[in-house]
């Protein structure tokens, strides 16, 4: 007997032929059922997330989703700003985790133009660069940080991710973003942000790589289950008209 159902909206340009998308709502599956649970995933268009956002009200947790250049970035990071101020569980992969990066810098760091070297914008910011080495198509062993809510996911301190990315975070924005309170819960072999995590919300966790192309049935993604329980545990305190306790995890080391 499935325990409820959950709502999340999935943001991005919808595209069914593109692995990761279909990717997506198979992982979301995978996740709902090793959980007991049903969940309903709803795309959302970039484009089609206004200003207010109202159309993600509703949803117990949003999924930014790989697929840059997204038709409306602004739209992407509207998605993002209304995760992180109203405390929605936000799960955001690849292109996702780039535009969390432009909205933590624009809204945290006060960089009122920052933005995403795709986009080319004249006279910007640039706080999402293109990678000296492209990740598309690579797999590459990701080092976890103990205490961090990536590796109460995952319960390992080393994994093997896939990624389908040829821009990131740029090194000088990631060091603000650390004294912001950001925490980099992820690294590559030479110490490269992979994920990022916000500790004081019920779950805002952004990755670098494509974690649901790598979710199976028998072996669901442990970071998309996480997200998944997060969004019900926080369907379940909408319910009851209870806040949930925010739970700070300090990182070890």
């Amino acid at each position: 007997m499935l325990g409820g159902m959950i709502h999340i909206g999935i943001v991005g340009d919808h595209d069914p032929a593109q692995e990761a998308h279909a990717a997506t709502e198979d992982a979301l599956g995978h996740a709902a059922v090793n959980l007991g649970l049903g969940v309903e995933p709803t795309w959302i268009a970039t484009d089609e997330v206004g200003d207010p956002p109202d159309e993600l009200a509703g949803f117990d947790g949003l999924l930014v989703a790989p697929g840059s250049p997204y038709r409306d970035p602004e739209g992407a990071l509207r998605a993002v700003e209304h995760a992180r101020t109203a405390d929605v569980p936000l799960l955001a992969t690849c292109a996702g985790m780039q535009h969390v990066v432009v909205e933590l810098a624009r809204h945290v760091l006060g960089v009122e133009d920052a933005h995403h070297a795709e986009y080319e914008p004249e006279g910007a910011t640039l706080v999402v660069t293109r990678l000296a080495c492209s990740l598309a198509g690579q797999e590459q062993e990701v080092d976890v940080r103990p205490g961090t809510r990536a590796a109460a996911a995952y319960g390992d301190r080393t994994v093997t991710e896939r990624y389908a990315c040829s821009f990131g975070p740029d090194p000088a924005v990631v060091d603000e973003l650390v004294r912001a309170g950001v925490v980099v819960s992820g690294t590559d072999g030479e110490g490269a942000p992979r994920i990022f995590e916000l500790p004081d919300r019920r779950f805002f966790v952004a990755t670098l790589f494509v974690p649901q192309v790598r979710s199976t049935v028998v072996h669901p993604h442990p970071l998309v289950s996480a997200f998944v329980a997060a969004a019900e545990e926080a369907a379940r305190g909408d319910e009851d008209g209870t806040e949930p306790a925010v739970v700070v995890r300090r990182p070890d080391g």
